[in-house]
């Protein structure tokens, strides 16, 4: 019996078609780039402001680090590869991968506990005992704490604040931080943790808490071009990406530029 695609491979099919379905005599094809699912904004603006340099757009696909990166080892073509933690590059590098000397980390961010718009609590998140209050029995949205970067740094955090036994058995897990943060805009969860460019970028929910930076390793997105890029603007577009000019762009969502 066939199996169904998953999500993440749906898009990546679907983007992977719409780069490489051209015909013979058209220009060179832009770049796919595989971006963390918390670059959406962000990666979307620099692509536009790639285009308006007279380029062709970058193709985007976005998913959880954990997912894209999976998918590369299994050998999918893509040009240029954005992860939300430095692990999952390596991965990609171990497994021969990534064009030697173009991994750059070029972008930093927070880890917060977002809530829905309506709900006006702060929650100190330097120790368990407010977090642990202010859920009481409901549950915590979280990208999966296994395996996707902002589930890891979550995990990581409530460990160091010693939460995570007790609301472990309390987490919705979701494929990745966008589908946490939706849990919580949607009010299937009073709270989630998520990136702070993920809270700010929607109206829906605000920032209850910010994790101490102490509490979780720094959070760092290395970009890198992968040994089967085969656009000629895959270079020139990470160079941008990396450029004061592309960090400028991420910045305005609330990246901290590395």
């Amino acid at each position: 019996m066939p199996v169904s695609p998953t999500p993440t491979r749906r898009w990546l099919l679907a983007a992977l078609a719409a780069t490489l379905a051209v015909p013979a005599h058209a220009a060179p094809r832009a770049p796919l780039v595989l971006a963390a699912a918390s670059l959406q904004e962000s990666m979307n603006a620099a692509a536009d402001a790639w285009a308006r340099l007279g380029h062709a757009r970058p193709v985007l696909s976005f998913a959880a680090s954990s997912a894209l990166a999976r998918q590369i080892q299994s050998g999918a073509p893509a040009d240029l590869f954005v992860s939300a933690d430095e692990p999952w590059m390596d991965t990609v590098d171990k497994a021969g991968r990534l064009a030697p000397g173009t991994r750059v980390a070029f972008l930093g961010n927070r880890l917060v506990l977002a809530g829905t718009a309506a709900d006006r609590r702060t929650v100190p998140l330097d120790r368990a005992g407010p977090l642990l209050a202010a859920l009481g029995q409901a549950r915590l949205a979280m990208a999966d704490p296994d395996a996707v970067p902002a589930g890891l740094y979550g995990k990581a955090a409530l460990q160091k604040i010693g939460a995570w036994d007790r609301l472990a058995p309390k987490v919705v897990r979701a494929e990745n931080v966008r589908a946490a943060l939706a849990l919580v805009e949607r009010g299937a969860a009073p709270f989630g943790i998520v990136y702070a460019t993920d809270a700010l970028a929607s109206a829906k929910v605000r920032i209850a808490g910010t994790f101490p930076a102490s509490s979780h390793p720094p959070i760092r997105y290395p970009v890198a071009r992968l040994k089967t890029a085969a656009s000629p603007d895959a270079e020139p577009f990470r160079r941008f990406l990396i450029s004061a000019r592309g960090k400028a762009i991420f910045a305005r969502y609330g990246f901290t530029p590395l």
